[in-house]
């Protein structure tokens, strides 16, 4: 067995890709070992900003022999009278082998000719020759560039390389125009700390090397560093730091060798909102806030944990360097601050117009009048009462004035943070003030969802505006191009809904929203339908991925390429997430299976029937004259029986009392096709046939109000 270190030396890589291509090696460099028959104990990937490196440890030195099955043409293609064809000689030729040693076998496709080749494993050496420049070039990231005379493309220029297997140089070769650069077995030290070059003795000795020369390779143990470090500087000054996950990865990839630093500021721009504090430290900065409770963002110590990658004996000038930069940005926060409270609110609308939405929809006051329109319009739908109708009045029309003040133009991330701020400083209500931030919840994945109603409505009405707005001009989103994040924005508004039970109906809000935007556009399509479908898929995802549903029980609830469903789905989000969820509850307590074969089989026969599926009363589709024999009749009683339970499932969503009434009418539809008094369900009397597939058409129909059986796997 052998160890092999390949290390890249670049100039100082963005943190983002440092991380990215960690995550890149780990899974490229195991299957590209794998599809060369190699194994080895363990790999290992480090980076920092000036270097990219794999430790391989014990992979075998060379592969093992094996044999190969190789599948070649078509017996009818090979050979002809007994001979050989020119495709059977080229095959053979192409495999190194004699026509003599080809064999004729039986597929389930017919004959063909195959070889059994034997293949002598290559020496690991050629291998890693080979696979290493690969792993090199095969990176992706944003904004790579070119350097020197050469095409080579990397996130940053490549200095040197580092190739050994065990103690020997392994040579390999990067050429980039008139430049090649060769591996050996030199790197380089921190830059400030250990500036000397450093000679690799092995592959093993790599780690313990870089660490001497003042540079943690493993991000994973500067993570580690960097999060105790912290933790220590908070503690020594008697607060808590608050260490936020993204800010911490960041970091860990700027720095080689990690040293906490802390810095103070002046305690009067404490006086400031905490969030303005907070972003200049974190986003600006990439400072670490420190609390004085923990896990309590309101209470700030005028002092800041920077991470260090300097000397840590300069520690105090590295931090009053450091106080200079975080003094400025805090005052010009605490200027603008003061300056954009002199106005209400309300004042800064104007200067919507200024500000352009999109090119073919307006300003963003055009915007806000339309999201004001939707947002009345979903609360005509939810009933609220006139003082809930005032305060999400207010919210609409105030959700983006903040954007024209002089803080959010210099600090973006605080949209909606400072709307909130100074919401209140200008007499709105708090829950005014708070539906303004909250419209912009959930801002991604992970985050908090919105808890006042009128937050609720607003950030739903300003996404459908952008969706329908978005769609209509024909940008819908392809592949992996969202530059509107239409996604998130269906996403958002779906996870709204259900989170906050919202009874509200989409279909009707996309169709008035496409009216409005063809009104004001008429040389452009209706989105309806690009619109509801976008939708649908995102409610699939959703589904799936969040709430855990069986691929199969959501097509079941969202149907195939079934209007009715699509509409039904769109119109009350909650009710299909409920049946969604309860289909899938009882999938997991089998009470699915006592009902599954009793529907599917009513639903396919049902099928040469005429009944609508909408239909779900026997009395005015079923002829109760007709009924020759006691399982018709009793099939017919039951289904009378079974109307109030499906009645109350539409009106309730209690779809528990449908199932019950689905599994109790089973064995009455057993009887009725294959008990001592079963029917024949294709009657030769046309009228008595008509009614028996009408028992079985309402039967589905009742099903169908929960799902479309149909889709369902068994």
């Amino acid at each position: 067995m052998a160890n092999y270190l390949l290390e890249v030396g670049v100039e100082e890589l963005p943190a983002s890709f440092v991380q990215s291509a960690i995550a890149q090696w780990q899974e490229l460099i195991p299957k590209s070992l794998k599809s060369e028959f190699l194994t080895p104990e363990a790999i290992e990937v480090y980076g920092t900003p000036r270097r990219l490196a794999v430790l391989i440890k014990g992979i075998p030195s060379k592969q093992a022999d094996r044999e190969e099955e190789i599948k070649g043409p078509p017996v009818k293609a090979a050979f002809k009278d007994g001979q050989p064809t020119k495709a059977a000689e080229g095959f053979a030729r192409k495999q190194g082998v004699a026509v003599e040693e080809l064999e004729i076998r039986d597929t389930p496709k017919g004959e063909f000719i195959f070889i059994q080749k034997k293949i002598k494993g290559r020496n690991v050496t050629e291998i890693l020759q080979e696979l290493s420049p690969q792993w090199i070039v095969q990176l992706e990231g944003k904004r790579f560039m070119r350097w020197g005379d050469g095409d080579l493309r990397f996130s940053r220029p490549i200095r040197w390389l580092v190739a050994l297997l065990d103690e020997d140089i392994l040579p390999l070769e990067l050429v980039n125009g008139s430049e090649t650069i060769k591996s050996g077995r030199t790197s380089v030290g921190h830059r400030i700390l250990h500036p000397e070059s450093i000679s690799i003795p092995s592959a093993l000795a790599y780690v313990d090397r870089l660490h001497s020369a003042y540079v943690e390779v493993d991000s994973q143990k500067r993570k580690e560093k960097i999060t105790a470090e912290v933790k220590a500087a908070a503690k020594k000054l008697g607060g808590f730091a608050q260490i936020y996950p993204d800010l911490l990865t960041e970091v860990t990839n700027l720095v080689e060798y990690p040293t906490a630093v802390i810095g103070k500021f002046e305690s009067d721009f404490l006086r400031l909102p905490t969030e303005v504090i907070t972003t200049v430290m974190v986003t600006h900065q990439r400072y670490f806030p420190i609390e004085t409770q923990e896990n309590s963002q309101d209470s700030l110590l005028a002092n800041f944990i920077t991470i260090s990658n300097g000397d840590p004996a300069k520690q105090e000038i590295i931090a009053e360097g450091n106080a200079r930069v975080i003094r400025a940005r805090l005052a010009d926060a605490q200027f603008f601050y003061r300056a954009d409270c002199d106005e209400p609110l309300e004042t800064y609308l104007p200067q919507l117009e200024t500000v352009t939405f999109q090119e073919d929809l307006g300003t963003m006051r055009d915007k806000v009048d339309r999201l004001m329109e939707v947002a009345q319009t979903i609360s005509e739908q939810l009933n609220l009462t006139k003082k809930q109708r005032q305060e999400v009045e207010s919210t609409a029309l105030l959700c983006k004035a903040d954007l024209v003040t002089q803080m959010v133009y210099e600090f973006p991330e605080l949209q909606g943070v400072m709307g909130e701020k100074y919401a209140l400083a200008s007499g709105e209500s708090a829950t005014v003030a708070r539906g303004i931030f909250e419209h912009y919840l959930p801002r991604g994945a992970d985050d908090i969802m919105p808890e006042s109603l009128n937050g609720q409505i607003v950030g739903i009405a300003d996404r459908l505006d952008t969706l329908v707005s978005i769609f209509g001009l024909g940008m819908i989103p392809t592949g992996s191009s969202d530059p509107f994040a239409l996604r998130r924005a269906a996403n958002a508004i779906v996870s709204i809904t259900w989170y906050a039970d919202l009874g509200i109906n989409l279909d009707e809000l996309i169709k008035q929203g496409a009216a409005d935007f063809i009104s004001a556009h008429p040389d452009k399509e209706s989105p309806v339908t690009s619109v509801q479908e976008f939708f649908i898929q995102r409610i699939y995802t959703l589904l799936q991925d969040e709430k855990q549903i069986d691929y199969d029980l959501v097509n079941a609830v969202l149907g195939e390429d079934d209007f009715e469903y699509t509409e039904r789905a769109l119109q009350n989000l909650l009710d299909v997430r409920d049946r969604a969820v309860f289909l899938q509850s009882i999938r997991d307590n089998k009470k699915l299976d006592e009902i599954y074969e009793t529907v599917n089989r009513s639903t396919r026969l049902a099928r040469q029937g005429d009944l609508n599926t909408r239909e779900l009363d026997p009395k005015a589709v079923v002829n109760s004259t007709l009924l020759e024999k006691s399982s018709e009749q009793a099939f017919y009683n039951a289904l009378l029986e079974l109307v109030p339970q499906t009645q109350a499932a539409q009106t309730e969503r209690n779809y528990q009392l449908l199932v019950d009434g689905l599994a109790k009418i089973a064995p009455i539809v057993s009887n009725f096709f294959d008990g001592e008094d079963s029917v024949l369900v294709m009657a030769e009397n046309p009228d008595v046939k008509r009614n028996r597939l009408n028992l079985l058409g309402l039967l589905r129909n009742h099903a169908r109000v929960l799902a479309d059986f149909g889709a369902i796997v068994k």
